[in-house]
């Protein structure tokens, strides 16, 4: 469908042809005005032609006021505000240019063009057929009567148009109104017309296009906007929403349905906000709270409890609380599967929890629905690493410990199970050697995890003391036994106090 501003931007583009075929059309018409008015209108003419809009009007306006029965001016000024967009001004000026001169058959026609995209037949045929009765040139007569069977083409598809709405049958209704408005482009009530039936018909988001050009081709209208604002808001777009229905408050602030809305989105505006402020610096808690708020404040809208959830999913993953982020975040994908950001969140926190191909899942499915995003390629990757490391060596397993564990928890783990581990605690040969590695094992799980830079690589899926990533061979925990005799696992040290150097 051409909207009102294409076909107006066409319009300008044919400018020039247009004011050439009439300067050659009334040859001569200029004759006999005042000096400073011819003047002001060939300095018009020429900015016009230049597309410098608002000179080319200015100069216009001073023509006028220096003869105001010039139609001649009143015509070029038309022709400026049809350029500009400004239809109800050229209509007044064309209506002029008809009333100075009623012969002026190019006006009458234009008049008739611009009142038939307003959808006023009875007015548009009327200026065709006046165009007829006064003895017009070939291609004017030829666009009067193709302009008459189109107006008559038109009114027979409106009428078929109510008849369906009647019938609340809303898609015939707007299949009819897509082909009326292709020619009346500036019909508000149509626009407003077939933005009901996409509501009926459970399509709102096509809805808004038609009531924004309504909200602009009808002065005051608050009831466009109001129903733009509800819209947004229903599909989870509250900024939008506020920004629309303050456009209504701002024709008629003591409006019932803009007022009341008006409340009710500034609140829930409000505390999304505040939210995303605590998220911001890192007080998930208390960002979840608000969220939950924010679910309790517009329980009805359900794309509003939905963001909610998933943003308390966020928290919960940020803040390593894994079984509660997995939690909401299943709930999330169950009405959204795609939902990305959900599956990355849910993937971290599978990681807390070694769920390692639970994670690449989740990361694989995210890849799929934003190919372009090289964060989750990143994370896909470093979560593919940990699964391979898992396979192997996990010093947090080791340990017993949860991969978000603090320092504190770490030694406190190591200093028992080293205790417990001890080879001096066993007799049998055996025994002891079994002892042996598993001690050192829990000695390097500590000297890791209690490092940061080695906790760190550990925890993008390298293991720091990987034999095969170090250069030269082994590490230093390929020692035997008797390295670490007279070790006290209770010392502030522990076995790593000297430094171990590779072989």
């Amino acid at each position: 469908m051409v909207s009102p501003r294409a076909c107006v931007h066409k319009l300008g583009s044919a400018l020039p042809l247009l004011l050439v075929l009439w300067d050659l059309h009334y040859e001569g018409a200029e004759c006999g005005l005042n000096a400073e008015v011819e003047r002001e209108l060939e300095m018009g003419k020429k900015l016009l032609a230049a597309g410098q809009l608002a000179d080319a009007l200015s100069h216009f306006h001073a023509a006028i006021e220096g003869d105001s029965d010039n139609y001649f001016a009143y015509y070029r000024r038309a022709t400026v505000y049809l350029a500009m967009g400004k239809s109800k001004a050229a209509i007044r000026d064309l209506s002029k240019v008809v009333e100075l001169k009623q012969d002026f058959t190019s006006a009458r026609l234009q008049r008739g063009n611009l009142l038939l995209k307003q959808g006023k037949f009875d007015e548009a045929e009327e200026d065709f057929r006046r165009v007829l009765e006064s003895n017009p040139s070939d291609k004017e007569e030829m666009e009067a009567r193709a302009q008459l069977m189109k107006s008559a083409e038109i009114q027979r598809l409106s009428s078929q148009a109510q008849s369906a709405y009647l019938e609340e049958d809303y898609y015939t209704v707007i299949g009819l109104l897509d082909e009326i408005l292709n020619v009346c482009v500036w019909d508000a009530e149509l626009r407003e017309l077939r933005a009901e039936c996409y509501i009926r018909e459970g399509e709102p988001g096509k809805a808004i296009g038609d009531l924004k050009a309504a909200a602009k081709l009808k002065s005051d209208n608050t009831e466009a906007f109001y129903k733009i604002s509800t819209i947004y808001y229903q599909l989870g777009d509250h900024e939008l929403s506020l920004s629309e229905v303050r456009e209504c408050l701002k024709l008629d602030q003591d409006h019932k349905g803009c007022f009341s809305h008006y409340k009710q989105v500034k609140k829930l505006n409000k505390q999304i906000l505040a939210a995303e402020e605590l998220i911001g610096g890192g007080r998930y808690q208390d960002a979840i709270d608000k969220y939950e708020t924010v679910m309790k404040t517009e329980p009805k809208v359900h794309v509003y409890t939905t963001r909610a959830k998933e943003r308390i999913c966020h928290c919960f993953s940020k803040n390593q609380q894994s079984t509660e982020a997995i939690r909401v975040c299943t709930e999330v994908l169950k009405l959204e599967p795609e939902n990305v950001n959900a599956l990355r969140d849910r993937a971290e926190a599978y990681l807390l929890e070694e769920q390692y191909e639970e994670a690449i899942q989740d990361y694989e499915s995210a890849k799929e629905h934003s190919e372009n995003d090289q964060q989750i390629l990143e994370d896909l990757e470093r979560a593919q690493r940990m699964l391979k490391q898992s396979q192997k060596r996990d010093y947090y397993k080791i340990l017993g410990v949860k991969r978000n564990a603090r320092k504190q928890e770490i030694i406190k783990a190591y200093r028992k199970l080293a205790m417990q581990w001890h080879p001096d605690n066993f007799q049998n040969e055996e025994e002891k050697k079994k002892a042996e590695k598993k001690f050192i094992d829990i000695a390097a799980a500590k000297e890791v995890l209690t490092d940061p830079e080695m906790r760190s690589k550990f925890d993008a899926g390298e293991d720091p003391l990987d034999a095969e990533s170090q250069q030269g061979g082994g590490h230093p925990f390929h020692r035997s036994w008797n390295s670490w005799q007279g070790f006290d696992p209770f010392s502030s040290g522990g076995p790593f106090k000297f430094k171990f150097h590779f072989n």
